[in-house]
C-alpha cells in the first residue's frame, strides 16, 4: 500500500510505484535483493526504516549517492518532526509530510534539508501552518541556509566532542583479522550573530603542506563534512572554515584505516560436557593507559540455547543471564587500564541433546573511555571570529567507544 507519493518532475508515471512490492518480493525469493531494482526503463532506489519503505523512482542515469543521501535525510527530518517514523505517524501528519516534501525538494533538486530551519515555518499545528506560509524565514534564501540571523546568547561558548569508535574482529586463535577507527567531530554551538569558525587538527596532509612534522599526526580517510564547511578552502589548504549551525550538529566524520590493538582483550575457555553442563571462564584485560578508565563495560558471552540453572562468580562487576538472547552479560561499571578481571559461569544442560547444529556467535564488548583517543587526533585550535568582536570559549572533549567489537571463540 502506498501511503504518500510526490512526483517532482512528472517524467515517471505515478502508477509505476505499484510494481515495487512485487519486484521486491520476487528479488527476495530469488536471493537477489539489492538497493536498486529496475522494471523496463524505470529504476527503483529504496531504503527500509522500521515498517516503511522509502522509494525514489527515476528513468534516467541519476546520481545514486545523491538519491540515497536524500532518502536518509528524509528519515532524519521526519524523525525530528514526529519522534517515531512509522506508518501511523505518516497517516496522522500527512498534511505536514506533503509540506515537507515540497520544501525538501524542487523539480528533483534537494533544497532546504535542515530540520531546525524547516521547523521555523512548517509547524505541526494546522492553524499555524496557514499563517506560516505567508512568511518564510530569510534563512531559506540566504547563502547560509543552515543558520538563522539575530541569534543572541549571554555567554558565548562552543563545545567540541571528538568521538572515535573502534571496530575490531579477532579470530579464535587471538589474531586481529580486521580493525579500523571511525570518528566524528560533533559541535554544540551557543554563539551570537554570524560567527566564522576555523578548526585546526593535527592532520598529516596539512603538516606535509606546511613543512611541519613535529609531534604526532593522523591520516584521515573518507572525510565527510557538514554542508557549512567551505570545501574549496579545505581542498586548497586543508583549513576547516565554516559558519556553524546553531545548537547541536555533526561537523565532520572520518575513518582511519590502521591496525588497532584491542583496548579490552578477552580470553575465554568454554567447556561443554554433553548431557550435563557447560563451564565458561572469561578473563578481561584493559590494554590501555593506566591513567585512563573504561566506563560501563559490557562483555556479552553467547551460551547454548538449551542451557539453564545459571551460576556466576566474578572478581568485579556482576553477571546476569539473558535467556531470550542466549547471552551472559558481564557488566563492569569502571575498568581501569592495565587491570585484569575474571568471570566464571556454570550452566546445566538437558539430558536430551539438541540435534540442531547451533551457530557460534562471537563474544562482543561494549565500553566508553573518556579523555582518550586511539588515533591520537587532536584539536590544535578553534578560532572564533565575529564582527562584534566578542570573546568566546571553546571546550574540547575526547571519547573512545566500542563500535563493532567482536572476538570469536573456539566453541
Amino acid at each position: 500500500m502506498v501511503l504518500i507519493c510526490r512526483n517532482y518532475k512528472g517524467d515517471v508515471d505515478m502508477s509505476e510505484i505499484d510494481r515495487f512490492m512485487h519486484l521486491l518480493m520476487q528479488h527476495e525469493e530469488e536471493g537477489l535483493l539489492c538497493p536498486v531494482m529496475s522494471h523496463g526503463n524505470v529504476h527503483f532506489m529504496w531504503i527500509k526504516h522500521s515498517n516503511l519503505y522509502l522509494v525514489a523512482t527515476t528513468n534516467k542515469n541519476s546520481n545514486a549517492s545523491l538519491v540515497y543521501a536524500f532518502l536518509y535525510k528524509l528519515v532524519e527530518v521526519f524523525t525530528e518532526y514526529f519522534k517515531e517514523l512509522e506508518e501511523e505517524s505518516i497517516q496522522d501528519n500527512f498534511v505536514v509530510v506533503y509540506e515537507l516534501l515540497d520544501e525538501l525538494m524542487d523539480f528533483g533538486f534537494p533544497q532546504t534539508t535542515d530540520s531546525k530551519i524547516l521547523q521555523e515555518y512548517i509547524t505541526q499545528e494546522g492553524a499555524k501552518l496557514e499563517v506560516a506560509k505567508s512568511k518564510v524565514p530569510t534563512t531559506v534564501t540566504n547563502a547560509v541556509s543552515w543558520r538563522s540571523e539575530g541569534i543572541k546568547y549571554k555567554k558565548n561558548e562552543v563545545f567540541i566532542d571528538v568521538i572515535e569508535s573502534i571496530n575490531v574482529l579477532v579470530n579464535a586463535n587471538g589474531s586481529v583479522m580486521s580493525s579500523d577507527i571511525v570518528g566524528s567531530i560533533k559541535l554544540k554551538t551557543m554563539l551570537s550573530g554570524m560567527p566564522e569558525l576555523r578548526l585546526g587538527l593535527n592532520d598529516r596532509v596539512l603538516f606535509g603542506l606546511t613543512g611541519r612534522d613535529k609531534g604526532k599526526t593522523v591520516m584521515m580517510e573518507d572525510v565527510k563534512f557538514h554542508q557549512c564547511v567551505r570545501l574549496s578552502r579545505f581542498e586548497s589548504d586543508r583549513t576547516i572554515s565554516f559558519i556553524p549551525p546553531d545548537g547541536e550538529s555533526e561537523l565532520m566524520s572520518y575513518r582511519i584505516n590502521t591496525h588497532v590493538k584491542p583496548l579490552i582483550w578477552i580470553e575465554s575457555i568454554i567447556e561443554k560436557f554433553s548431557h550435563s553442563r557447560v563451564e565458561i571462564m572469561v578473563k578481561a584485560k584493559g590494554q590501555f593507559k593506566k591513567q585512563s578508565v573504561a566506563n560501563n563495560v559490557e562483555v556479552r558471552v553467547p551460551v547454548p540455547s538449551d542451557a539453564d540453572s545459571p551460576k556466576f562468580k566474578t572478581s568485579t562487576g556482576n553477571a546476569k543471564y539473558v535467556p531470550e538472547k542466549n547471552l551472559v552479560v558481564w557488566t563492569i561499571k569502571s575498568f581501569p587500564g592495565g587491570k585484569e578481571f575474571l568471570m566464571r559461569a556454570h550452566f546445566g544442560l538437558p539430558s536430551v541433546e539438541n540435534e540442531e547444529m547451533e551457530s557460534k556467535p562471537p563474544i562482543t564488548v561494549k565500553f566508553e573511555i573518556p579523555y582518550f583517543t586511539v588515533s591520537g587526533i587532536q584539536v590544535r585550535y578553534m578560532k572564533i571570529i565575529e564582527k562584534s568582536g566578542y570573546q568566546a570559549l571553546p571546550w574540547v572533549r575526547y571519547i573512545t567507544q566500542s563500535g563493532d567489537y567482536q572476538l570469536r571463540t573456539n566453541v
